[in-house]
């Protein structure tokens, strides 16, 4: 099958300035995404969707593609990944490329490994389902969170407090890494989430949003530790 990874990184980072390019442990950070992607070794092409010419400066320097630039449409604050994704597959169509699969990775994704890229896209095809999406199972049970009413503590569920951990259905999230999909579907759903998704079940200790400075700093210590680097 004929796949593509997308990596999205538009130049207009608010919370972290020039995120997309910035060095985490010495290197451009989208560069740990492109990396993961050659890697894996699952993709006829590997590129960068950005608005932004340093940014496809970087990612060329990288290894990754930039065959065509983003639409001011889709660079905005508003748009969604599932709008970019959309807007790179046409873009294929109108110069004769098209794809069965595709993988979107987002650039700041430092912990996305070509294993897991790799894994994940075999899972895609042998499941034949309509995506594989990386999830992480949530450390605290949510079913025992609590809220504040008139300024005092109350459990959300009271139900639920005095259950064990381990007897609570386990909850996951979306890691927000990247995400494989089976183009055909995609385009008749128009959407990530889509009837069909196969759970690819992740570590929490690979697992980091990157938010803001606060999160980088967590993420650079994430990293060493997970890696052994030493400062």
């Amino acid at each position: 099958m004929k796949s593509v990874a997308i990596i999205t990184a538009r130049g207009g980072s608010k919370r972290i300035p020039r995120k997309n390019i910035k060095p985490f442990l010495g290197r451009p950070i989208i560069e740990y995404s492109i990396e993961a992607a050659l890697q894996s070794g699952m993709f006829n092409e590997v590129m960068v969707s950005t608005d932004d010419e340093e940014i496809a400066q970087v990612a060329r320097r990288a290894g990754a593609k930039v065959p065509f630039m983003r639409s001011d449409a889709t660079a905005n604050d508003f748009a969604t990944t599932a709008e970019v994704i959309e807007e790179v597959l046409h873009s294929y169509e109108r110069i004769g490329k098209s794809f069965e699969q595709v993988c979107c990775i987002y650039p700041t994704a430092p912990f996305v490994t070509a294993n897991a890229v790799k894994t994940a896209m075999m899972l895609l095809e042998q499941e034949k389902s309509d995506a594989v999406i990386p999830v992480v199972r949530f450390s605290f049970p949510p079913q025992r969170c609590v809220v504040i009413n008139d300024n005092r503590l109350a459990p959300k569920w009271p139900e639920n407090m005095k259950l064990r951990s381990q007897d609570l259905e386990p909850f996951y999230h979306d890691c927000g890494q990247f995400y494989c999909l089976n183009v055909k579907s995609f385009q008749e759903q128009k959407a990530i989430w889509m009837k069909d998704v196969v759970p690819f079940v992740q570590d929490e200790s690979c697992v980091q949003d990157i938010d803001t400075l606060e999160d980088w700093k967590i993420a650079e210590m994430k990293y060493r530790i997970l890696k052994g680097i030493e400062e």
